[in-house]
């Protein structure tokens, strides 16, 4: 996922909830998950990923690029290293583990032989697979097995397991301290012996003692002696069980969210709905660049491609979108979001072409459903919600507005809208606003005319939305009355005084 650092798989912004509400992610998320929990929430983590660096965005794509010319091989791996994880969670999973060296040691011993035996199945696809990969970061990873599982690791980890499992039994020397005390228990490995040796018993010395059947204390003593041999042992292995378990973790979690990429990608498909690589800009420049940009998750929803618009926004800081009732307008800001979102998480997007510059937050302030507590307005909370993105929103950031303001009358929102357009503006932030107050849009199109792209829904003569979205300066309508129409089957007729 990253070049130099682990995925982090508890990372979400403080605003990801409106984010998910606004940009409709479940859908998303679900598609990629295709039902599995571990899934949903690593694409959770991975949508959020919000790189800044093209570098790294690029990294991410060409190892996604393998993925998808290459996905058996890919969910292969996954599911070995699924398997490693789930196996030894199942291991003592139904037991109840005593902390005494003993059960420690046989745990971790029984927990590593699973995981060597995963590890021999990693260099086997390593083998097999490596020469086909291209991405900088599977070329990284397969090295690395190839490099670090060779036959003298296999060779020497199924010695010291199959010498802890004592089998010859233990040899341990101690010392004698203070009050004739035994001190310093160490485990020491058994001498070697031929076969002869190990049937006749010679190269056996000193005295020994068997302990009867029933002697309880004495064999409690035993077990003792035992523990303090094997404490630290015991300890190293645990730690070394610990350490590879995390790594196929993080392996799962990594190829997790490559795998929901392959899952969204299987969907989109199958709905005829086209993506492709976007092209990440940094942020000396002001890019937003886009061709038949859509929203997959209506693509997704409807199991059919959707409307795609483009968009020419260079250099623009500031996106007005007015026009026609149900023309598109949220549509289309939901599919910039998602792009953006999408594009910063290494992923494809649902557009012909994306070109955009890496922002350094993206953040939603849509219009919401009266407060069923009662204890604010509409306005009030929608400014409450305004001032909570303005404590967090930094230079260089994305902001989509939905509607916002218009709980009160034209005049008032308008005034409230255009003052924090212009801060915003003002403060290096790029601001995409759909709105319905004729009185916002006309003065931003007088005010901001180099600084501004105005796009309007386009509505044809008979009526008939073609969610479209085309350059154009507001008009004081966004024909309610074919709404009416529509809806009573009759024609829209004002009273005159």
């Amino acid at each position: 996922m990253h070049p130099d650092r682990d995925f982090d798989v508890r990372g979400l912004p403080p605003n990801e909830a409106d984010l998910a509400k606004d940009l409709e992610l479940d859908v998303l998320l679900q598609a990629m998950a295709g039902g599995d929990q571990f899934l949903y929430a690593v694409g959770r983590c991975g949508l959020h990923s919000c790189l800044a660096s093209p570098a790294e965005i690029v990294y991410r794509q060409h190892i996604l690029a393998d993925c998808i010319a290459r996905p058996g091989v890919v969910r292969d791996l996954y599911q070995v290293a699924a398997a490693a994880v789930s196996g030894e969670k199942k291991l003592f999973g139904w037991l109840f583990v005593h902390n005494s060296p003993d059960s420690i040691l046989r745990r971790a011993r029984e927990a590593m032989e699973l995981f060597v035996a995963t590890l021999r199945r990693l260099r086997d696809i390593t083998d097999a697979h490596a020469a086909g990969f291209r991405s900088e970061g599977f070329t990284r990873f397969f090295s690395m097995l190839d490099g670090e599982l060779d036959d003298d690791y296999f060779a020497d980890m199924q010695a010291h397991l199959s010498e802890l499992a004592f089998r010859q039994g233990m040899l341990i020397s101690a010392k004698l301290g203070q009050g004739s005390k035994g001190v310093g228990h160490t485990l020491r490995r058994q001498p070697g012996q031929g076969w002869r040796d190990r049937i006749t018993g010679k190269n056996r010395s000193g005295y020994s003692f068997v302990v009867p059947p029933q002697d309880e204390n004495g064999f409690g003593a035993l077990a003792d002696l035992e523990s303090l041999a094997l404490n630290d042992t015991a300890n190293a292995l645990a730690q070394s069980v610990d350490h590879i378990r995390s790594f196929f973790q993080m392996l799962c979690a990594e190829l997790g969210f490559y795998i929901g990429c392959l899952n969204l990608r299987q969907r989109m498909t199958a709905a005829g709905a086209p993506f492709c690589f976007p092209v990440p800009a940094g942020t000396a420049q002001a890019s937003l660049r886009a061709r038949g940009l859509y929203d997959p998750c209506l693509a997704l929803t409807l199991g059919t491609r959707a409307v795609g618009n483009d968009l020419d926004a260079d250099g623009k800081e500031l996106i007005m979108i007015t026009g026609a009732n149900q023309g598109g307008k949220s549509t289309f800001l939901r599919s910039l979001g998602l792009a953006q979102l999408m594009m910063q998480a290494g992923m494809f997007v649902a557009a012909g072409e994306f070109t955009a510059t890496t922002c350094t937050g993206l953040y939603t302030h849509y219009k919401r459903e009266e407060d069923a507590t009662m204890e604010k307005g509409k306005l009030e909370e929608e400014l409450a919600r305004m001032s909570g993105i303005a404590d967090q929103i930094t230079a260089g950031s994305l902001l989509l507005c939905n509607e916002s303001f218009a709980s009160t009358n034209e005049r008032e929102g308008s005034e409230i809208a255009r003052q924090v357009i212009h801060a915003l503006t003002e403060a290096g932030i790029r601001v995409a606003f759909v709105t319905h107050l004729y009185d916002l849009a006309k003065r931003s199109h007088a005010e901001n005319a180099g600084t501004a792209l105005f796009l309007r829904a386009e509505r044809r003569p008979d009526g008939q939305r073609t969610f479209r979205l085309l350059e154009g300066e507001p008009l004081p309508t966004s024909y309610g009355q074919d709404l009416y129409q529509q809806v009573f089957g009759t024609a829209y007729e004002t009273s005159r005084a």
